[in-house]
């Protein structure tokens, strides 16, 4: 009779746990799927060009013309680390939206194309 109670017990704790655990092993794999989607989200835009401070902000500029493109804005690592990027052609990913002036790109990450940036002459386009 003890038996047979233990395994009564067992089972019934069985059936609670397993459905519960199934559940939340279900929501973690949704849950670490959500996440890379955020992320390809966030890094779906990219823009190349050569990093330049101005007026204590950097900016993103042609590597043709040295025109400004767009303001950079940090993402996830502190503003500083633009610094080590100035003067480098470079490509940015992240995300952008409108500015004032420009576009205001959220930089999630910056790969360096080239350690110098210098203007194309016009003679090379033809």
């Amino acid at each position: 009779m003890r038996l047979q109670s233990a395994l009564l017990f067992t089972l019934t704790i069985f059936a609670v746990l397993a459905p519960a655990t199934a559940l939340a092993a279900a929501q973690a794999s949704n849950s670490g799927q959500k996440a890379p989607g955020k992320k390809q989200a966030a890094s779906g835009s990219s823009l190349s060009g050569c990093v330049d401070q101005k007026e204590g902000h950097y900016i993103l500029v042609d590597d043709r013309n040295l025109s400004p493109v767009a303001d950079l804005e940090a993402d996830g690592f502190p503003t500083e680390g633009f610094a080590k990027h100035v003067g480098h052609k470079v490509t940015v990913r992240g995300t952008s939206s409108s500015g004032s002036t420009r576009p205001v790109f959220k930089v999630r990450s910056i790969e360096t194309v080239s350690e110098t940036c210098a203007p194309t002459p016009q003679s090379d386009n033809k």
